[in-house]
């Protein structure tokens, strides 16, 4: 077992990373680039980052990992491209608070998956992670009255959530053996190729576009890429996937902020409603977790 406190280094890497993701909705929502290749750039970017850092750190560790590790890190490389297909194509159909609610439900598919192989909760963390998940219906549940294609949208971001989820609980185990760096760059480098097949199958472009877009591509693979996911990645290896996922709702009220003072996408009053109960569900769960959390060893 790996046991670690949740001092004040880790929640204020959580609170990083947090901010980081939140920018990652609007942001892309403001893009005028197709989604798959959106998805396929951010991760792309982000594997030339890492890569240089990876070799020169990790290159024993990189030619010493076995057959097991490597399909670990490939498996969670294509739930992450899954995550992003799904996710950033609906952000096409829907609104950016609908979205980003949905696609952090992540929380239920994991706690199910806890249970599923015999990990407890407290009533007071399953109650939290309840009023929380009602928090998140009531914000994406606005968009039951515009269209279809919203709720279609937020269908797309429900399935995003499947995959981020199993990103998250393969990353818990990937990273008691392996780095940071070398499992980022092996994940970030296969979701980029995965993604980058998926945008040529749909004849999505991978090029083509004016010096904003190009700008905008790179601040999202800066920000909700390498000082997000990557943190998440990095904490992987002291707090829970559970932990990582509750903190990710977080992201739901700090992407509708910017979205309703970047793009004008102002919800409507019951969307706020939601938020609270969101902010409140993660209260709840935050002060009935032990000051330690346990992550079951690969």
């Amino acid at each position: 077992m790996n046991r670690s406190r949740l001092d004040l280094r880790t929640l204020a890497l959580l609170g990083i990373g947090v901010c980081a993701v939140s920018l990652a909705a609007p942001l892309t929502a403001s893009l005028l680039v197709p989604a798959l290749a959106i998805a396929f750039w951010r991760n792309a970017i982000a594997t030339a980052v890492i890569a240089p850092v990876a070799a020169a750190r990790n290159r024993v560790e990189l030619r010493a990992l076995d057959r097991g590790q490597v399909l670990t890190v490939i498996l969670a490389g294509c739930c992450l491209a899954a995550h992003f297909g799904f996710w950033i194509s609906s952000l096409e159909m829907t609104s950016v608070a609908s979205s980003t609610a949905f696609v952090s439900l992540q929380v239920l598919w994991v706690l199910g998956y806890d249970l599923a192989r015999g990990a407890g909760a407290s009533g007071r963390v399953l109650g939290g992670v309840a009023l929380a998940t009602v928090g998140a219906l009531v914000v994406s549940g606005v968009d039951l009255t515009i269209s279809t294609r919203a709720l279609a949208g937020d269908g797309l971001a429900l399935l995003g959530s499947v995959g981020v989820a199993a990103y998250a609980v393969i990353g818990g185990r990937a990273r008691q053996s392996i780095s940071t760096s070398a499992y980022t760059v092996g994940c970030y480098g296969t979701a980029a190729i995965v993604l980058g097949a998926a945008a040529a199958l749909r004849g999505q472009a991978l090029t083509g576009y004016d010096g904003t877009q190009w700008l905008k591509l790179a601040l999202l693979a800066a920000t909700a890429q390498l000082l997000g996911h990557s943190v998440f990645n990095h904490l992987l290896d002291r707090v829970s996937p559970m932990v990582v996922s509750l903190t990710i709702l977080l992201e739901i009220p700090g992407a509708s902020l910017i979205a309703a003072a970047w793009l004008g996408q102002v919800p409507k009053p019951v969307a706020f409603v939601g938020l609270g109960l969101i902010l409140a569900g993660m209260a709840v769960v935050v002060s009935s977790a032990p000051p330690s959390v346990e992550v079951p060893a690969a």
